[in-house]
């Protein structure tokens, strides 16, 4: 392999008979040599980084485990316990639920540090893929995603494009038209005439794909270079059936909403997902960067893109239901922490709300489905999910429950809220320890600010949610 490549394109493209790839890419020079070498040395230090980070978190681990079963940090509970008899019903569930976290986040820990990206597929057998761009109303940004898709390092003539434009009433169309212009051969517009909905789009371009692989990539995002070749890597395991890919934010200096955000998908996809992946079953592979093996897609297309809930078609949470789908129909679902996608997120409070609120919808209704799809789990993988959905569910009526009890205590017993604010902050930099070994970056301490925001002006939405999860609105604009 020429030291000419770059990191970016090298670290995801196996030479064989030592043949180079910068032969085909035409991307030799002196500049990129140097920072080649600089990325490798780059990476050797994160190595030792990682090593101190783990340790770090280990010990970090022990010592809320200690925090929680040794200290007095129950104590006020248990006051408010023996002073109103009523609140048993919550302290005591609290306490549990508190015992079962700490013990799921040690699992949690361990699975997350064996975790170890797959393999990406190599250049010269990398599989037929197709991608598939649904875009509404997105302007400018979807030129972008497609050049990003274009351009991306993956054989040209195993690599197919179709981008959807779902009956956009702004300009989205014309920025696609230049694309077409700019990059003739290369991709293939399909246009609605009137909004279907983005499960509609999805489901045209899942039956006109050609690969063996389909690839999504929302029109407000775009794919590191090597992203296709890594999200192809696991595929060489026939039961796999989706590959998640890992979530950054694209704006995230365009203000403190989406500082913040970037930290908390990292945290979602480099410990969660990944946790999730090591026994095969991620709950969600996300629209922004998703892999799916064309036939398995094609196996449960019509059940996805016919799915109602209480008996009101589902038009949001898409991603979600077909992971859901794929599980059922028996492959696994992993994530692949090496393809990477930048997405945009959103910059105000209600949008934020909008989001969250869209999410929260798709995550009660999907949750309610696997809970059936579970037991066609392998043993392990289920016996893993079975526990690990019943404590991550289990916080959210003994949250609820808990704000309630403090609310009313603070009156009496206002250093109470201290205990809280402070527990808060101490949970929410341990949780940084985990993004530092992701992402080396000052950025950890806008974790530090969401874990607050989220207490203070979040709350009311997963309530919300649960009381209009028959609404079908996107609530995307």
């Amino acid at each position: 392999m020429e030291s000419g490549l770059p990191a970016k394109f090298a670290a995801n493209a196996e030479i064989e008979n030592g043949q180079a790839i910068a032969a085909v890419m035409d991307v030799r020079s002196l500049e990129q040599a140097e920072n080649f070498s600089k990325e490798i040395a780059q990476e050797e230090k994160r190595d030792r980084w990682d090593w101190f980070l783990t340790v770090l978190i280990v010990a970090g681990f022990v010592f809320l485990a200690y925090g929680v079963y040794r200290s007095a940090a129950f104590d006020p509970l248990w006051l408010a316990a023996e002073e109103h008899q009523w609140s048993r019903f919550i302290v005591r569930p609290a306490i549990l639920w508190a015992i079962m976290g700490t013990i799921l986040l040690g699992f949690r820990t361990i699975f997350w540090i064996r975790y170890r990206p797959f393999p990406s597929a190599d250049f010269q057998n990398a599989p037929s893929l197709t991608i598939i761009i649904p875009a509404y109303n997105e302007g400018s940004m979807v030129s972008k995603s497609i050049e990003s898709a274009v351009l991306a390092v993956y054989p040209k003539d195993r690599l197919e494009v179709l981008v959807i434009d779902d009956g956009s009433t702004d300009d989205t169309w014309k920025y696609i038209q230049r694309a077409v212009d700019k990059y003739p051969g290369r991709l293939t517009p399909i246009r609605f005439p009137k909004n279907r909905g983005k499960r509609d789009a999805l489901a045209e371009g899942f039956s006109k794909a050609k690969g063996e692989i389909v690839v999504t990539i929302d029109s407000d995002s775009v794919i590191d270079p090597r992203a296709l070749l890594a999200i192809a890597g696991p595929f060489r395991n026939p039961k796999v059936g989706a590959v998640a890919g890992r979530v950054a934010v694209y704006n995230r200096r365009h203000g403190l909403i989406p500082r913040m955000l970037h930290v908390r998908y990292i945290l979602s996809f480099d410990l969660l997902r990944a946790v999730e992946s090591s026994y095969q079953t991620v709950y969600c592979c996300p629209g922004a960067l998703t892999a799916y093996r064309t036939s398995v897609v094609r196996e449960v297309l019509e059940g996805w893109s016919t799915q109602t809930f209480w008996g009101v078609p589902c038009t949001y949470g898409e991603d979600r239901a077909l992971t859901n789908f794929i599980l059922e129909a028996g492959f696994h679902t992993v994530y692949q922490r090496t393809a990477t996608v930048h997405t945009v997120a959103p910059e105000t409070y209600g949008k934020l709300c909008k989001m969250f609120l869209r999410w929260d919808r798709s995550y009660i209704r999907e949750e309610i489905r696997f809970q059936s799809i579970v037991w066609k789990r392998p043993l392990t993988s289920r016996c893993i999910a079975l526990c690990d959905r019943f404590i991550t569910n289990f916080r959210y009526p003994v949250n609820y429950a808990v704000l309630f009890l403090m609310i009313f205590l603070v009156f009496s017993k206002p250093l109470l809220m201290l205990r809280l604010l402070s527990a808060i902050g101490i949970f929410a930099f341990f949780n940084m320890l985990y993004f530092l070994r992701s992402e080396r970056s000052a950025d950890f301490l806008y974790g530090i600010i969401y874990a607050y925001f989220g207490f203070f002006t979040l709350f009311w939405v997963f309530p919300y949610a649960l009381l209009t999860i028959r609404a079908r609105s996107w609530l995307t604009r």
